[in-house]
């Protein structure tokens, strides 16, 4: 008879992120350092947890006009599909068309933290990105549809009290556009998405957080498909 739990390896995963970010909250004195380590907290649990065709890293996110974004915390890009990934000075810059999701990560969220998410988010969404035909013995199928790109922002606490309530739900609704967050963790409360079927925002505390934002982010991964075939020589025109 085994004594594995999957109740207790579920709950370990989020006790991992609580602990870990609980740290760097209180030993790291400098904000540079402090940043670093939150972001790369985040990085490496979804990098661990998420399927294999999905790529997690901080980076810049580039389209074939040249247009690029602000820099991004955590941006969940594809590989399986999408074939480049630029890196100078290692500087990642990731093309538009790849990307599925992006975050900001910080310790705590406040009003500050929500527009700086927002305007991060739109930096990315407002790129432009190519879908070709793709081929196939019959013939052809017609450009597919671009994916919506999920925002999101990554915490440990909430300056807000409560930490999920009307002052939370306020800022969020501020940007309902290009820079709409779908969906934020703040581990030590609970986690929160976007309805788009009554256009309202859920809040879900759970002494899990970190866990449960996790599957439910794979869920939204899974119903978004695969990214667009990159139309690799509107980037070769540059050249």
């Amino acid at each position: 008879m085994n004594n594995w739990s999957l109740p207790n390896l579920l709950a370990n995963i989020h006790s991992d992120v609580e602990t870990r970010l609980s740290i760097v909250r209180s030993t790291f004195a400098h904000p540079g350092t402090k940043g670093d380590g939150t972001e790369n907290i985040w990085l490496e649990i979804l990098e661990t947890y998420l399927p294999r065709r999905y790529q997690v890293s901080k980076a810049h996110v580039v389209d074939s006009k040249g247009n690029f974004s602000d820099q991004i915390d955590v941006v969940v890009y594809d590989r399986q599909y999408s074939p480049f990934v630029f890196v100078y000075e290692k500087q990642l810059f990731v093309p538009a068309e790849s990307v599925y999701a992006v975050f900001e990560a910080k310790q705590s969220v406040d009003a500050g933290v929500i527009k700086y998410a927002q305007d991060k988010i739109e930096s990315v969404r407002k790129l432009h990105r190519t879908s070709l035909p793709i081929p196939h013995a019959g013939g052809t199928y017609d450009p597919k549809p671009l994916i919506p790109i999920v925002g999101g922002v990554l915490s440990l606490e909430s300056e807000w009290n409560p930490a999920m309530g009307e002052s939370l739900r306020n800022k969020l609704f501020a940007n309902r556009d290009n820079g709409l967050i779908n969906i934020g963790c703040i581990a030590n409360h609970g986690y929160f998405i976007f309805d788009r079927e009554v256009e309202d925002f859920t809040f879900l505390t759970s002494q899990k957080a970190s866990t449960a934002f996790l599957l439910r982010l794979i869920s939204i991964l899974q119903f978004s498909g695969t990214v667009p075939m990159i139309d690799v020589d509107a980037y070769a025109n540059w050249l």
